[in-house]
């Protein structure tokens, strides 16, 4: 190729096979960056805010009604061994009621998710997959 008389150094010549990648291009953002916008989006601090508002409490309730157990069950053994029916006692009664307990907290936990969060999260996660698609095949 030829230079031009007249022209610049830095012109590039239109037949020039590289002409398109001299262009300067729209940066694309990383992944990394992605997912702090997602973070920071509203939808994104919803469904955070809903996760809090039903965990906080609940395991707080859980872990208190755990130690009224414990504490309950080493400062007053009289309350403790004090029969319910037959040989059945207060402890075995509150024994069966922390079971009884972490299965209703987990089925509550799951109904919670199920209609609060997930459609939510999904969508989130939908959209997320669709910003980082591009990034994921370079």
């Amino acid at each position: 190729m030829d230079k031009q008389e007249g022209c610049d150094d830095s012109a590039v010549p239109i037949d020039d096979p590289w002409y398109d990648t001299a262009v300067p291009r729209q940066r694309e953002p990383s992944a990394a960056e992605i997912y702090l916008e997602v973070q920071r989006s509203p939808a994104f601090q919803e469904v955070r805010r809903r996760y809090r508002r039903f965990v906080f409490p609940a395991a707080l309730a859980f872990l208190l009604w755990y130690l009224a157990y414990v504490v309950a069950a080493t400062a007053a053994p009289g309350l403790m061994a004090r029969p319910v029916a037959g040989a059945v006692n207060v402890a075995m009664v509150a024994g069966l009621g922390q079971f009884l307990t972490t299965f209703l907290l987990t089925w509550a936990y799951a109904r919670h998710a199920r209609l609060r969060r997930d459609r939510a999260a999904l969508e989130l996660r939908w959209d997320t997959q669709e910003m980082t698609r591009g990034v994921a095949q370079r």
